[in-house]
């Protein structure tokens, strides 16, 4: 069992949350959570990002993985060991792939077209990183009326290098932190990964675009 694996049972202070009926893994690729560029809670993230995507596929949840086409030369350049998802994708007509060339994964894609199809109205949403893509994204769907939970323990970035005369190291968790703040009180962000519920939207896409490039899917 992974270190970082929930062990404790529930106790009268685990919130009973109402489920969410999509599940929206934001970047969760090769270069952001292996090697030596990965993100400091990469261990914590792979794990709690794993048990979501389980359990919303066991309980019939919506999920769309995300996946960054970053610029040539970037470590996340298309069709580089580093673009590659971390997580197995289970292709269906209830979870695909939507690649984004921007951190927002509404901007230019289908993410949009995709909810709303499905009848969803809650969103989980996890991945890296945290004040870019993850932060964009939510902010988007509350925009468009969703309610969105972001679990604290599952999302997470980069330490912010120190800037002289500006601010010594902020590490990566105080980043993630003030990232979920800045959402707002209508987003749900002090939940963990362990307490989010899943549930079946009203209906699901017709079919997944997986394999085309965002700008196609748009």
């Amino acid at each position: 069992m992974s270190p970082y694996a929930e062990t404790a049972p529930p106790t009268a202070d685990t919130p009973n949350l109402p489920p969410v009926d999509a599940l929206i893994v934001v970047d969760v690729q090769s270069a952001f959570v292996t090697g030596d560029g990965a993100v400091p809670a990469a261990a914590r993230l792979v794990d709690r990002t794993a048990d979501l995507l389980a359990r919303a596929r066991r309980d019939g949840a919506l999920v769309v993985h995300l996946q960054n086409d970053g610029e040539p030369g970037a470590e996340d350049e298309p069709h580089t060991p580093g673009w590659e998802l971390h997580h197995p994708v289970e292709p269906g007509p209830r979870e695909l792939v939507i690649r984004k060339p921007y951190d927002d994964g509404f901007e230019e894609t289908a993410l949009g077209t995709v909810l709303a199809g499905a009848g969803v109205r809650a969103i989980a949403v996890c991945g890296v990183m945290s004040e870019m893509c993850v932060y964009a994204t939510a902010r988007t769907a509350l925009a468009q009326d969703y309610r969105v939970v972001v679990p604290y323990d599952a999302h997470a970035t980069q330490d912010v290098p120190a800037a002289p005369g500006i601010s010594d190291v902020i590490p990566a968790a105080t980043v993630s932190r003030v990232a979920a703040y800045a959402l707002g009180s209508d987003a749900e962000v002090t939940v963990r990964a362990c307490d989010v519920t899943f549930a079946a939207p009203a209906s699901a896409p017709a079919s997944a675009p997986a394999a085309a490039p965002a700008a196609a899917v748009g």
